[in-house]
């Protein structure tokens, strides 16, 4: 039989179970995931850096893992938790078990827990820092383990895009007729998305987030695209003002999770985290340019903070600017668009690895704003 293993709240909620992965203890902050498919692209996510993540479907590891379904080169959750983790793998698909994958990235987890209850506790309280112990972990004295969950840093004010970021530059070729070239800033960006962006015709320039305005020039892009990725949007000032300047010079702009927010902030707007966040590919917006439903794959814990309704006036001096998209669950902002310069976001993920497909024509809509700018400029 497995070790024990226990996981702790910061409210001092307790929940006893098995060890699942790696054995030892990992802090970070408590979050719940809705998807009931798609395990594997979630711990993949670089989103997720940070977090422990509760998967509220019940069982978790039935199709194992394989090579071709990663969002990125490891797994990035801080912990997993599981109700009931299978026990046989079966898939055609599948090169290995879940839970030999998370042990050979060291990443502790437990199984064996109410996860309705957890989900329960997390939606009542909002998201809490909290620890998952294992192994000889596991018979640390409880206070002693709730101490070194409090003592850890709370998620807001942290900037993890360094942590997650590539650290050297890297280009991809597009795919099928060349429309120019997009320069991808590394917040924490997934694979699923760069190919995305090489279909649509754009040759890719992945910067990593530290990257400059000259350094941006240099590769002279035809747009500028922002990606997902971890932390505190107001914690990334040098981000905000390389996106500010690269807007005043009207390049065309996409950002999508993280770089919505970012979008938010160079346009003059604040950001606030929500309680508990929206996570998992079943999150309903309605799209209010094409008067439409879309369901969403999302995974994020701050929010833009501007009204919904009408017309807005850019705090910084972009003009206008509206909300494009917002929750139909708690009215959050979930896209924004700007109305005097060819820049447009998303909260959630378009390109929804592994589904659903309903957003992602939204690389189109970049690909035609890219050529009409293109257009535009070859007129005059």
């Amino acid at each position: 039989m497995t070790q024990k293993a226990v996981l702790v709240l910061e409210d001092g909620t307790r929940f006893e179970g098995r060890a699942y992965g790696a054995e030892g203890r990992t802090l970070g902050e408590a979050v719940f995931a809705t998807g009931m498919t798609g395990y594997q692209e979630t711990l993949t996510d670089p989103s997720y850096a940070g977090q422990i993540v509760v998967m509220t479907a019940p069982h978790i590891g039935n199709t194992g893992v394989n090579d071709e379904d990663p969002e990125s080169s490891r797994i990035w959750v801080a912990g997993f938790v599981v109700r009931d983790a299978s026990r046989v793998v079966s898939n055609f698909r599948a090169q290995g078990t879940l839970d030999d994958q998370l042990a050979d990235d060291g990443i502790v987890g437990i199984r064996g827990v109410d996860t309705r209850a957890i989900t329960r506790r997390l939606r009542d309280v909002g998201s809490m820092r909290a620890g998952v112990f294992s192994g000889g972990d596991a018979a640390l004295d409880p206070e002693e383990q709730l101490r070194l969950v409090r003592d850890q840093d709370g998620m807001a004010g942290r900037n993890l895009s360094g942590e997650v970021s590539t650290k050297v530059r890297y280009d991809l070729p597009a795919e099928g007729e060349r429309i120019g070239r997009v320069a991808v800033l590394d917040l924490g960006v997934k694979t699923s998305t760069l190919r995305y962006l090489a279909q649509r015709g754009f040759d890719v320039t992945v910067l990593p987030q530290s990257a400059t305005a000259e350094e941006l020039r240099a590769i002279a892009p035809d747009a500028l695209f922002y990606s997902n990725g971890p932390g505190d949007p107001a914690a990334s000032d040098a981000q905000v003002e390389l996106l500010q300047g690269a807007l005043r010079e009207g390049l065309p702009f996409f950002g999508i999770c993280f770089g919505n927010q970012l979008l938010g902030r160079a346009l003059g707007f604040g950001t606030y985290k929500l309680p508990f966040g929206h996570r998992g590919i079943n999150q309903p917006v309605w799209d209010k340019t094409t008067g439409t439903v879309e369901i969403t794959s999302q995974n994020h814990g701050f929010a833009v903070d501007a009204p919904v309704d009408g017309v807005l006036d850019s705090p910084a001096g972009f003009g206008r600017v509206e909300v494009s998209h917002f929750s139909l669950n708690d009215n959050v902002v979930e896209g924004l668009r700007a109305l005097d310069i060819p820049a447009f976001s998303v909260q959630y993920h378009p390109e929804a690895a592994a589904g659903p497909h309903d957003s992602n024509h939204l690389f189109d809509r970049f690909r035609e704003l890219v050529i009409a700018r293109a257009s535009n400029q070859e007129s005059k």
